[in-house]
């Protein structure tokens, strides 16, 4: 049986980012492609920037059995007719607008699509929500991290019956790594909710129909030593084998 591949948007790297490397680069923590390989499928990076240089969602996608979003830096506020706020960080335009297009066009093939931290707000953003551009700002809300490298938050998240998220990790409540400053305020159009921290911030979102998950937690951060995490990753594989 040949693997499926999965598609994963990488993120850019700053000049100096890499030792001895005067240019720029194009990456992906290697716990998400740990976590995809041991679903069975090949994960196969794609640099961000090919949309805004003209190419075409569709065939880009067409190589690709699923699609996998990750985390990353903060999603351009006038993407969802926000005036940006100084806690705001890590802008990528060109990763912006690929990966709305990519989630528009893998929504209309009907290919599986799992969403992680940032790529839960890009798909929320690509259906016409909108976000809470700085969580520390809401009252009442537990801590859910911190973003850009800080340290992550175990806290629980509670999943809806009946949910994809349900049936991947067969939980009601799972124990989960955060490590963000934004979420999900207005839900965009076809999304349904079907994930809650206990301070009822949106964890989790699902398109009305094909495989779409999107988590706001990070379970390639636990998927090596937690079933449950490693199980949204197979069940993308799954999906994306069908």
């Amino acid at each position: 049986m040949i693997s499926p591949r999965i598609a994963v948007v990488a993120q850019h790297l700053a000049p100096g980012r890499v030792s001895r490397w005067s240019s720029g680069a194009f990456a992906v923590p290697e716990s998400y492609i740990g976590a995809v390989r041991r679903a069975g499928a090949w994960p196969v990076l794609l640099p961000p920037g090919q949309l805004s240089a003209g190419g075409d969602p569709s065939d880009l996608l067409s190589p690709f059995d699923g699609l996998l979003l990750i985390g990353g830096g903060d999603i351009e506020p006038r993407r969802y007719g926000a005036i940006g706020r100084d806690e705001i960080y890590g802008v990528e335009p060109d990763r912006d607008e690929d990966e709305i297009e990519l989630v528009l066009a893998a929504d209309r093939a009907s290919l599986p699509t799992l969403a992680i931290c940032r790529g839960a707000q890009t798909v929320n953003v690509a259906f016409g929500g909108t976000l809470h551009q700085h969580l520390p700002d809401l009252e009442a809300l537990i801590p859910h991290g911190t973003p850009g490298g800080g340290e992550p938050v175990v806290h629980d998240v509670r999943i809806a019956p009946a949910s994809r998220i349900r049936r991947a990790t067969r939980a009601d409540v799972l124990a989960c790594s955060s490590h963000h400053h934004q979420g999900i305020d207005r839900l965009g159009a076809g999304l349904v909710p079907t994930a809650w921290s206990e301070d009822s911030l949106v964890e989790g979102l699902e398109r009305e129909r094909g495989w779409l998950v999107s988590v706001q937690w990070h379970p390639e951060d636990t998927a090596g030593n937690d079933d449950a995490q490693q199980a949204l990753f197979d069940e993308l594989v799954r999906h994306a084998q069908a």
